[in-house]
């Protein structure tokens, strides 16, 4: 059918007829979930529409068999409805017939809009600075500097995002580097892939060994009855480790393609992307200017501001997004670009990142069409009935690829962690195992598939240097065999 590997948006869209037709296919259930209102300071039982009020107390949770302390819930560290063990019930079939499929891209780009707008208002003032010729002026400059030292730039990029994902879950906002990045790892002989590579690579492994991240690691271990810090050291060990792995593994990929560029897996789309991202001739560079400098810098200060709010002051995508325009409108003012150059510069950067936009949005239309076809949930009560009575090496090692599966159908890890782990850590018992183990057993599995799974985060960063995700795979492979190789020796030794 395909002459050859087929786009990110077909790969989608693929993916999304294939979940629809699962929703005729497996029989739609549902747990009870339960989900605390503050404002009447009540918990909100919900069995299939039928919402019923209870006490906001521990008593409650413990009536409903769930092992979470009260506090997680009134503190809004848990904020997403929870499952409920043992209510699963058998409902109504709902599949998702071809309307529904045709909506679901509109409705993920409705419900992913604010992910949309950071991205698009970044892309515009990645054109205001591009015109400025900051970029080319600042990578020209760098790559001089950094000659016979270039792998600096990998270890310093992939340690710095590997931070931001384990510790507070560091991720779309890398789509945001690539345009500076990318560039800068060209100029230094490398490939857009190695680029691509340490942002996404490097966030995604530090979310996979989350150690403060409250999305994956706290929010688990709540919704496990355990404490965060309950196999803390086991976390940071496989965290030093993965991230090293994955360093040496870009580092070699990165060494071949220098000493021979014929060696990059993207080689044939050298000189479009080199055209994409305006790689610059040395003829055609300007001086490094004072005046370029300063926007460079206000540039830099934007992602500085952006880290430091989301780290310090709570701030989510719409304080992040109106970083970024109004650090288009200062340089702006600054050069003095004009107002019809200015819209034109700024409407042409985000253009140019409109496909990774509309693909963040069809990938949340996917798991729209599961929850509408009410499938999730029969998926995760036949994964704890397929674990159940088996011994505690095998169980946790087939859970760990059971977390694999899950991530297909529900890439969000704050998502999986709600959903999954008040069904699934009550298992640990009935095996004679702690508790954190499983909570180890969904951080990495979920965290290794996201590597490469295509209803996650990589379509959208390869999107952006329109890298096929055959190419990606092709390139990623043989890590993949080695993190889960770790992993699987990891959640064994932890289980003896």
């Amino acid at each position: 059918m395909f002459k050859k590997f087929p786009s990110a948006h077909t790969i989608l869209l693929l993916i999304s007829a294939f979940v629809a037709g699962l929703t005729w296919i497996i029989p739609s259930g549902k747990y009870s979930t339960l989900v605390y209102e503050a404002t009447e300071n009540v918990f909100l039982k919900d069995t299939n529409g039928q919402v019923e009020k209870l006490d906001a107390s521990q008593q409650t949770l413990a009536l409903l068999n769930v092992k979470i302390p009260l506090e997680s819930f009134t503190s809004g560290a848990i904020y997403k409805p929870v499952s409920i063990p043992n209510t699963y019930q058998q409902l109504t079939p709902r599949p998702q017939g071809f309307f529904e499929f045709v909506q679901a891209p509109m409705k993920g780009i409705i419900e992913t809009s604010d992910i949309i707008f950071l991205v698009l208002i970044i892309g515009g003032l990645v054109g205001i600075v591009e015109k400025s010729g900051a970029f080319s002026a600042g990578i020209h400059w760098l790559s001089k500097a950094l000659i016979g030292k270039e792998f600096i730039l990998i270890i310093s990029t992939t340690l710095l995002v590997a931070m931001g994902g384990t510790t507070f879950g560091f991720g779309e906002e890398g789509i945001a580097f690539l345009p500076i990045l990318i560039p800068i790892f060209i100029a230094a002989k490398y490939d857009a892939l190695v680029a691509i590579a340490c942002v996404f690579l490097g966030s995604q492994v530090g979310v996979m060994a989350s150690t403060t991240n409250p999305f994956s690691t706290i929010l688990a271990s709540d919704a496990a009855g355990v404490t965060w810090t309950t196999g803390l050291q086991g976390r940071v060990l496989m965290l030093v480790l993965c991230i090293t792995i994955t360093t040496l593994f870009i580092l070699r990929y990165a060494k071949k393609v220098k000493a021979d560029p014929s060696n990059s897996f993207i080689f044939d789309q050298r000189e479009h992307i080199n055209a994409l991202f305006k790689v610059p001739g040395v003829s055609s560079v300007p001086k490094l200017d004072t005046k370029l400098k300063l926007v460079l810098l206000i540039f830099m200060l934007c992602f500085v501001l952006m880290i430091s709010g989301v780290i310090f002051w709570e701030w989510w995508f719409v304080e992040m997004t109106t970083v970024f325009l109004f650090g288009a409108i200062l340089i702006g003012l600054m050069i003095r670009m004009k107002e019809t150059q200015f819209i034109h510069s700024f409407m042409k950067g985000a253009g140019e990142l409109l496909a990774v936009a509309f693909i963040i949005g069809i990938a949340r239309g996917i798991s729209i069409l599961m929850t509408d076809g009410l499938i999730s949930d029969t998926i995760l009560y036949e994964a704890g009935s397929f674990t159940g009575g088996m011994g505690k090496t095998l169980f946790i090692n087939v859970l760990f690829f059971v977390y694999n599966l899950i991530c297909f159908f529900v890439s969000s890890t704050s998502g999986t962690a709600v959903l999954t782990i008040p069904i699934l850590a009550p298992l640990a018992d009935t095996v004679n195992i702690s508790r954190e183990v499983i909570v180890n057993a969904f951080q990495f599995g979920h965290g290794l598939f996201n590597l490469i799974n295509p209803t996650g985060l990589i379509l959208a960063f390869l999107g952006v240097a329109q890298i096929g995700f055959d190419r990606f795979l092709k390139f990623v492979w043989p890590l993949l065999v080695i993190l889960a190789l770790v992993i699987m020796l990891f959640l064994t030794i932890s289980v003896l």
